[in-house]
């Protein structure tokens, strides 16, 4: 472990997240005096008032399948990262490589991992890298809301951006709620448990007028990532300890938002995550240790303004990332030492959408974003590539009482170019997308929904230029997607059932030109190419309910369920074989049950049968697994202050299972959680 490096890596972190912090303070300084000068509107905050916990809070009106979770549903999951939540979601398959501390990803549908965009308080987090986000490094203790849209949000009104990938996460920061006379809000949390785990964390909040509140959220984890599974050769089964798993990370994130006299809304947000980890790697032909170290700096700035008038709106987005990576292989000697890689990447991004309301019923919308990605790297060979992407969007909708019908067509127009070697070509592709929502009988509660949407994705840096394995020939990526589904939603009074909802989508996407890694002609080396097809079919269904009991209880349980057809349709041996790692059949479940200051919750995960390669054999075979998690927590006023404890057990019967092959799981494990809100 190279702790000078470490530490020099964090003084450089905190030099520009405070450098940048401050100038964006400052400003907006000048700007709150301004603003509380002009403010003659009073807003009252008032004491939030829970009616029902229920996981899908979205109208049943949204043209495209959706699943949220907010506020109390969110807190009954006590998860540590964004990958613990969304792993309940219906037609998510999360890839976890194990520990606090491992590579977790989301893939919606089987359309891949890159085809999921995520967006943080409504801008994206890019990684033109590798296309995909880590999960694992996005904290739960200041998310107050996390949004899964297949295909895209139900909105006309969003960045082209938003219309771009086959599905979306949208993660929202908390909210403030300020009681009267209190202009502060300050929450302090500690987590400790398995695995060595240790994770204070800290939010503040403080309104500085009526109309503008800042928010600062901090938070350390720590963790050894040592923890028992179950391991066998074929020959001999025996129980060892993961190795190499640890993790030390620091998040460090501050924001101003407000509104204005106009009723519009601006927010800006300074971001910094820092970390170290073990990579401990595949346990393969009796192999437990590993020495494999990365080291990760995210930072960015990003800003928002958004206006919403009566026949004119306006939505302005800007964005800048700064990302670093080391990679360090002891296990590969070269003629410098030790194999130790470094990424940098730069990523720029601004972005307007015009909305135009031309009756009661017909609006237009017309955005445009631009980004700017460059890449650079201290491995052989390496191109130095840079990306301008234009996305442009001409979005419609017409509503009216009992039909909702949205179109858009949405053009991408990239220019590659590399400081060495051959860059890939330049590209425009124009691609639609429609959907609608229908209500058929006098009753709002049920809806029939569908869209069509095509869309493609673009190569990442790493398939395109990696030395020996990228191909910069490589087409995009291109999917169709149809759905069609219903929606049921009834909130009842006087009734022992306060709330149910469900929902039923049938699917169907494909796949051409999918990217995927085959072996050249040295097995050591693998090479990019575009040569699959995939179908995929599936049926998603979602029921959540709410129940009182006496007025004093609360239950409330939820059940989803997931069938999925994901083929191969190249045509060879391998045509019409379920493609690596999606299971036909998957679901959750869960329940709670609330109590004056008690709280019970139980949930369960189930993923079927898979195969690690595409060849469909029992050598490929891996086995379903299943989770059972129990979590109790105790919540009560203290001297006008709020005082919560909680404990949490996962996988409570021990099972040793693997999402990805050869990286082991952990079997049952405790965190337990204190926090104190002023």
């Amino acid at each position: 472990m190279e702790l000078t490096g470490l530490y020099a890596h964090w003084r450089t972190g905190f030099a520009v997240i405070f450098k940048y912090i401050a100038a964006i303070l400052v400003a907006m300084a000048c700007c709150c005096l301004t603003i509380k000068a002009q403010d003659t509107a009073k807003v009252h905050q008032l004491r939030e008032v829970q009616v029902s916990q229920r996981l899908n809070t979205l109208p049943a009106s949204s043209p495209t399948p959706s699943q949220i979770l907010k506020g109390a549903a969110l807190e009954r999951l006590n998860s540590l990262s964004v990958a613990d939540a969304i792993r309940y979601f219906s037609g998510a398959q999360l890839k976890d490589y194990g520990g606090v501390g491992g590579l977790k990803t989301v893939d919606i549908r089987s359309l891949g991992s890159s085809q999921t965009a995520v967006f943080y308080d409504g801008i994206q987090l890019g990684n033109a890298q590798n296309g995909q986000v880590d999960l694992s490094k996005l904290s739960m203790d200041n998310i107050g809301g996390i949004e899964l849209y297949n295909a895209q949000k139900s909105t006309i009104f969003q960045p082209a951006r938003g219309l771009a990938s086959g599905s979306s996460i949208y993660l929202n920061t908390r909210e403030p709620t300020f009681l009267p006379g209190k202009s502060n809000l300050l929450k302090a949390s500690f987590r400790g448990g398995s695995m060595g785990l240790i994770n204070p964390s800290a939010l503040w909040q403080h309104q500085i007028s009526n109309s503008v509140y800042s928010s600062v959220s901090t938070e350390y984890t720590r963790s050894n990532g040592r923890y028992k599974f179950r391991y066998t050769n074929g020959v001999y089964d025996t129980t060892a300890i993961r190795n190499n798993g640890d993790i030390d990370a620091l998040r460090v994130e501050a924001g101003l938002n407000g509104r204005l006299a106009d009723s519009s809304s601006w927010s800006v947000k300074a971001y910094l995550y820092n970390s170290e980890r073990g990579l401990p790697g595949a346990i393969i032909e009796n192999r437990f240790d590993y020495n494999q170290r990365e080291w990760d700096r995210n930072i960015f700035v990003q800003s928002r303004y958004e206006m919403r008038g009566k026949v004119y709106s306006l939505m302005l987005n800007a964005k800048y990332a700064n990302d670093y990576m080391r990679y360090l292989n002891p296990d590969i000697v070269t003629t410098e030492g030790f194999s130790n890689s470094r990424y940098h990447q730069h990523e720029v991004y601004i972005s307007a959408a015009n909305r135009l309301k031309i009756n009661s019923f017909w609006s237009v919308v017309l955005s445009a974003d631009y980004q700017r990605n460059t890449m650079q790297s201290n491995i052989f060979r390496f191109s130095y590539p840079t990306r301008n992407l234009l996305l442009s969007a001409l979005a419609t909708q017409l509503k009216w009482s009992r039909l909702n019908v949205q179109a858009n067509i949405l053009g991408t127009f990239v220019k590659e170019s590399t400081e060495l070697y051959q860059s890939a070509n330049n590209r425009t592709k124009y691609t639609p997308a429609v959907m609608g929502s229908w209500q058929p009988f006098a009753s709002p509660d049920f809806h029939v929904r569908g869209f069509y949407k095509s869309i493609y994705r673009l190569p990442t840096f790493n398939e395109l230029y990696y030395t020996f394995v990228g191909q910069a020939n490589l087409r995009p990526e291109y999917s169709r997607q149809l759905d069609a589904g219903i929606t049921y939603q009834r909130f009842l009074t006087g009734k022992l059932l306060r709330h149910i909802s469900i929902q039923t989508d049938a699917y169907y996407n494909r796949v051409n030109d999918k990217i995927i890694a085959v072996p050249s002609l040295n097995l050591q080396r693998w090479r990019m190419e575009n040569v699959s097809r995939v179908n995929i079919k599936g049926l998603e269904t979602n029921i959540q309910s709410g129940w009182y009991f006496n007025q004093k209880v609360l239950l409330n349980a939820g059940v989803s369920y997931t069938y999925q057809q994901a083929i191969d349709a190249t045509d060879g041996s391998l045509k019409n074989q379920q493609i690596p790692y999606v299971p036909v059949h998957s679901g959750s479940v869960l329940a709670g049950i609330q109590w004056q200051k008690f709280a019970f919750n139980y949930s369960f995960i189930y993923t079927g049968d898979r195969y690690n390669q595409k060849a469909n054999i029992p050598e490929n075979y891996v086995q379903p697994w299943y989770t059972h998690d129990v979590s109790a927590s105790w919540n009560t006023p203290w001297q006008q202050h709020q005082l919560k404890l909680g404990i949490d057990i996962n996988n409570l019967f021990n099972q040793y299972y693997d999402v990805i092959t050869n990286f082991p799981m952990p079997g049952h494990y405790y965190r337990f959680k204190l926090s104190f809100t002023i």
